[in-house]
This record gives structure tokens, C-alpha cells and sequence, in this order.
């Protein structure tokens, strides 16, 4: 038998069907701004970034980098997991400023978002004697895997469908412990859950919710504190799940919830437990970024309003945009190789956005995903949609039939 036969086949599976997945090695540069540059065989060029988690730009943001710089002089890193020599003070004080910030009586931090949702949800699921727990069938990988390591029984309901929920709700025995399990943003459909609907559900029939607010912290609601927020019902979501390095610009993820939940799942969540805690210098960065995005709205307003331009500009030029819930502007493709090759096109026009195929989404859904910023200016909208229509007329991609 040989073993690199068998990977190297499954690899080339991948070549073929236009889904292997190449890194695109990025050196940003030190002034503010979207820009970057590219590393190739082919040389090295500047590039504008449209695809960047960092919504706000706020790991560029002075007050951030300086606040990671000072706790840079205790030490690169933690020295062990939590139990062990791990909790620094600056852990410990921003668990408290995540807490308050959601309105939540405890916080707990994970090394990054996914083994929160993972370790959370797994955690729950096992702690509730013939648990039951609804997904929506849009949730992040993080969210299934954390399910899938559960004993309880999982069912999945259609996305955003609270018929849906609701008649599976409904047919649960009396009795049975059940989770409803959601996201508030959808990251790459860029929609938005209807939260209250969906508590209102599952209340009504017992269910504690859980609500991943991963792609909505710092940009929606009071202080930025997500939708729910937004929408004055996180007091009534039972566990709130963010992550700490998209709109805050750092790293790492977290739960909010009851003092009891945060205490179960610090106890028995193996991702937790086993795992080194953040680095203070990461911690640190976080924490100043969550102040400055609770007292500001600067970034955020700045944000939407590219945004808003962004996305209107694109619909008028026929470029096929998916949604206008949220911050994010998902485009269509529709097709792995053409999807590859459309960003390679944008790519030689100094614009990097990575394609986004199967698994992350369906097939035949595959798509460009576009995060406008507070850097991005005005040139560089135009650029971008300068080399969008030409990369469309390039492949014979597809044009929304309302374009002018």
C-alpha cells in the first residue's frame, strides 16, 4: 500500500474540480490602509485587500497596537492553560469587560472562536440527559463539529425558517432538555437571523438558545455589542459566543453567559482545559480594542457608509451581489474554476479576494466575498469596481439583468 498514493490522489480530486486551495502570502504594510503586498513566484506586487476579517481595522488602530506592545514586555506568551499558571490579570479582566459588554453575569475566553463554539456546544449538549439540539443548517463548521462530538440528538431546521423551528420544537416530548443553536450574521450569505422570532420560539417551548455572534461583535448594536443587542433581547439569549479576532482585530473567541453555564463549561469543556491560554499581548490588544469600540461609533459608521456606496455601485454596474443585510457583500460566481479564475483576474489588477468554494459554501453557490473597511478609500472603490466589470466581461460572467 502506499500512503502517498492515496493522498496525493486525493489531492489531485481537489486540483480537479477547481477547489484546492492555495494561500495567498501577504505582507501588509506598516501605514494605515488596505494595502499589501503579494508574494509570488511570479514576483512581488502591491495589493488592495477586500476580503479581510478585520472589518474595522482595528488591529492597525494605535491605542490597539500600543496596548499589545506594553503587554508584550511581561512576555510573549501565557507560560500554560488556564489551571496552570495561565491566568494573567489580563485575562481576567477582560472575561469581566466581555461580561459587561454583552450584559452577561460571566465571560469565558478560548484560544480562538471555533474551539469556543466547539467546546461550548459539545460541553451543553452532554450535560443535558436526552438533549435535543436545533441547528440551523446555515451554522458555521465550528458550530456542527461541537454538535457532532455531543451525545445529544441533533436535528437540523431549515435557515431562518421559524415554522421550521417551530414544528420540530413541537414535536419533542415533554421533558427533553433542547438547545437551539444559531448565528446572528451569516457570514458568507451576508443575512441576518430573525433573533427575536427565534427566541420567542424557544422560550415558548423551553430551549435554552445559543446565539454565535462571531460576525456582529463590534459592529452592531450599542458599544458594538452584536444584534442582539441591537435589537435590546441579549438578556434574553441564554449563551452569547464571539470571537475576538474580526471586528475587535485581535484573536481569540469566547462565551458569554450565566456565572453557572460559564463555570460548566470551564470545568468539563476539554478545549478549554487543555488548551495554552492567549497570549497576554493578544489579550491586551483585545481588551483596549473592546473599550474603544464601546465608546466609539466612528468605525462603524464609516464602515456602513462604505459599505452602503460599495454595494450600490456594484448592483448598478450588473455585478450579481447577494445580499444587503449586513457589512458583508457576498457576489455570486456560481462556479469553482470560473470562481478561482475571477479572482485570479481581480489579482492582476492589485486586487486580492479570495474565492470561496466548496466546502465553505454549496456547490453552485460559489462565490467572492467582498469586506469593505474604514480603510478602504475612495480610490480604491473605484478601482475595485473598475476591475470587477472588466473581470466579468473577461470570463462572460454573468450580469444581474437590471445592470445600466
Amino acid at each position: 500500500m502506499s500512503y502517498e498514493a492515496i493522498f496525493t490522489e486525493a489531492l489531485d480530486r481537489l486540483r480537479a474540480e477547481g477547489r484546492y486551495r492555495t494561500f495567498a502570502e501577504l505582507s501588509r504594510l506598516p501605514e494605515v490602509g488596505a494595502g499589501a503586498v503579494h508574494h509570488s513566484v511570479d514576483g512581488d506586487r502591491r495589493v488592495t485587500v477586500w476580503c479581510s476579517n478585520d472589518y474595522l481595522g482595528m488591529s492597525r488602530n494605535p491605542v490597539v497596537v500600543e496596548a499589545s506592545a506594553a503587554a508584550a514586555r511581561t512576555g510573549a506568551g501565557s507560560g500554560g492553560t488556564r489551571n496552570i499558571s495561565g491566568t494573567t490579570s489580563y485575562h481576567v479582566a477582560l472575561e469581566r469587560e466581555i461580561a459587561d459588554w454583552h450584559g452577561k453575569p460571566a465571560a469565558l475566553l478560548f484560544a480562538c472562536g471555533y474551539l469556543a463554539n466547539l467546546t461550548a456546544l459539545s460541553t451543553l449538549g452532554d450535560m443535558l440527559p436526552g438533549c435535543v439540539i436545533l441547528s440551523d443548517e446555515l451554522n458555521h463548521n465550528s458550530m456542527i463539529e461541537g454538535m457532532r462530538r455531543t451525545s445529544a440528538e441533533v436535528q437540523v431546521f431549515r435557515h431562518n425558517d421559524v415554522e421550521h423551528l417551530t414544528a420540530l420544537l413541537a414535536a419533542i416530548p415533554s421533558g427533553r432538555p433542547r438547545i437551539v443553536a444559531f448565528e446572528s450574521v451569516y457570514s458568507m450569505d451576508g443575512d441576518i437571523a430573525p433573533i427575536a422570532a427565534i427566541v420567542d420560539v424557544a422560550q415558548r417551548y423551553g430551549a435554552l438558545t445559543y446565539l454565535d455572534e462571531v460576525h456582529a461583535v463590534g459592529m452592531y448594536g450599542p458599544q458594538g455589542a452584536g444584534v442582539a443587542a441591537a435589537l435590546g433581547i441579549a438578556d434574553r439569549v441564554d449563551v452569547i459566543q464571539g470571537t475576538l479576532a474580526k471586528a475587535v482585530g485581535a484573536m481569540g473567541g469566547y462565551i458569554a453567559a450565566s456565572e453557572t453555564v460559564v463555570d460548566l463549561v470551564r470545568s468539563y469543556g476539554p478545549g478549554f482545559i487543555f488548551t495554552t491560554s492567549l497570549s497576554p499581548v493578544v489579550v491586551a490588544a483585545a481588551m483596549a480594542s473592546i473599550g474603544h469600540l464601546r465608546r466609539s461609533d466612528t468605525e462603524r459608521d464609516e464602515l456602513f457608509a462604505r459599505v452602503g456606496r460599495l454595494r450600490d455601485r456594484l448592483v448598478t454596474a450588473g455585478i450579481p451581489v447577494m445580499s444587503d443585510e449586513s457589512h458583508i457583500v457576498p457576489v455570486l460566481i456560481g462556479d469553482a474554476e470560473r470562481c478561482t479564475a475571477a479572482s485570479e483576474r481581480l489579482l492582476s489588477h492589485g486586487i486580492y479576494v479570495q474565492p470561496i468554494n466548496y466546502p465553505t459554501v454549496a456547490r453552485g453557490s460559489e462565490r467572492l466575498r467582498l469586506t469593505p473597511s474604514p480603510l478602504h478609500t475612495d480610490e480604491d472603490e473605484a478601482h475595485l469596481l473598475v476591475a470587477a466589470v472588466e473581470t466579468w466581461s473577461h470570463l462572460g460572467l454573468p450580469l444581474l439583468s437590471r445592470s445600466v
